[in-house]
C-alpha cells in the first residue's frame, strides 16, 4: 500500500512525510536514537503474510521506510512518533489517567513519581508536520515529548480534574507479583527493563527542527472533554480497590 501510494506520487509531489513510529526500532533496553537499528523482518514471512501479524508492526514501520526512501530519495522525512494522545483518541492508553482523575477517590499509581514517560499531543504533532512539509524538511526524526514525569503528569490530572483524587504510589515489584499487565491494564506503565526505551527515545533532533509542545494541562483537559473511557483500557475499579486493598494490608 505505501509502495503504491509513494509510486503515484512521486512524479506529482516535491517532498512525501511518512509517519513511522517508535515501535521500528529492534532495541528497547535502552534510549531510542534515530541512527539505531530498525527491527528485522522475520526471513520466514514474507510482506503479505506480515500484514496479517500486529506482533511485526515495528519490522513492517521499518519496511515501510526503507520503501519510502526507495521512491522518494533525498526528498522524504520519517516521523517516528511516540504515543499519540489528545482530543479524540479512541485507544484509552492515555485518556485512562484523565477520566478516572476525574472519578475521584485513591487513585493507583506506579512509583516512581520522578520516572519518566513519553507522548506527544496530536495537535503538536500535525502543526509540526505541516511546517516540515513547507520547509521540505528532509531525514528522521523521533517524534514525542522528551519526557514527563509521572508526578508532574498525575497532579496535571489532579488539578484540571479533580482536587479530590488522591494519589496512591505502588511500586513494579507488587505491580508485577499482581500480575498486572504493562501499558494496557495500567496505561503508559512499563515494568520490564527490555522495555524501558519506549518512553526513553531521543528527541534532540525533532527539538532542532521546530517541536514545540503545549502546556500538559491543555493536553490532559483536551483529551479528557473530547473523549470516552474505553472499557478494555486500564483498570477496572474492582481491579484497582482489590489492588490498593492489598497493598495497604501488606
Amino acid at each position: 500500500m505505501v509502495r503504491r501510494s509513494a509510486e503515484l506520487l512521486a512524479d506529482a509531489v516535491g517532498h512525501y512525510v511518512f509517519i513511522s513510529s517508535v515501535s521500528a526500532y529492534a532495541d528497547f533496553s535502552g534510549p531510542l536514537r534515530e541512527e539505531d537499528a530498525l527491527a528485522p523482518l522475520d526471513p520466514e514471512h514474507s510482506a503479505e503474510a506480515l500484514r496479517e501479524d500486529y506482533a511485526n508492526y515495528g519490522s513492517l514501520k521499518a519496511l515501510c521506510e526503507e520503501t519510502i526512501a526507495d521512491v522518494f530519495p533525498g526528498r522524504h522525512t520519517n516521523i517516528r512518533a511516540g504515543l499519540l494522545v489528545g482530543p479524540h483518541d479512541p485507544t484509552g492508553r492515555f485518556t485512562y489517567w484523565p477520566h478516572r482523575f476525574a472519578r475521584g477517590g485513591d487513585v493507583l499509581a506506579p512509583a516512581p513519581p520522578d520516572r519518566t514517560v513519553q507522548f506527544i499531543d496530536v495537535r503538536d504533532l500535525g502543526a509540526w508536520i505541516v511546517d516540515l512539509c513547507e520547509r521540505r524538511t528532509v531525514g528522521t526524526f523521533n517524534a514525542t515529548q522528551p519526557g514527563v514525569p509521572w508526578g508532574k503528569l498525575l497532579d496535571a490530572c489532579r488539578r484540571v480534574l479533580s482536587d479530590a483524587a488522591r494519589i496512591v504510589w505502588v511500586p513494579d515489584a507488587f505491580l508485577m507479583e499482581q500480575g498486572v499487565v504493562e501499558w494496557t491494564e495500567l496505561p503508559l506503565w512499563i515494568g520490564d527493563p527490555q522495555w524501558l526505551g519506549l518512553h526513553e527515545a531521543d528527541v534532540s533532533r525533532a527539538l532542532a527542527a521546530g517541536l514545540t509542545f503545549r502546556p500538559l494541562d491543555n493536553t490532559v483537559r483536551g483529551a479528557f472533554e473530547r473523549s470516552h473511557p474505553t472499557p478494555d483500557a486500564g483498570l477496572t475499579d474492582e481491579r484497582e480497590a482489590e489492588l490498593l486493598e492489598t497493598w495497604h494490608s501488606r
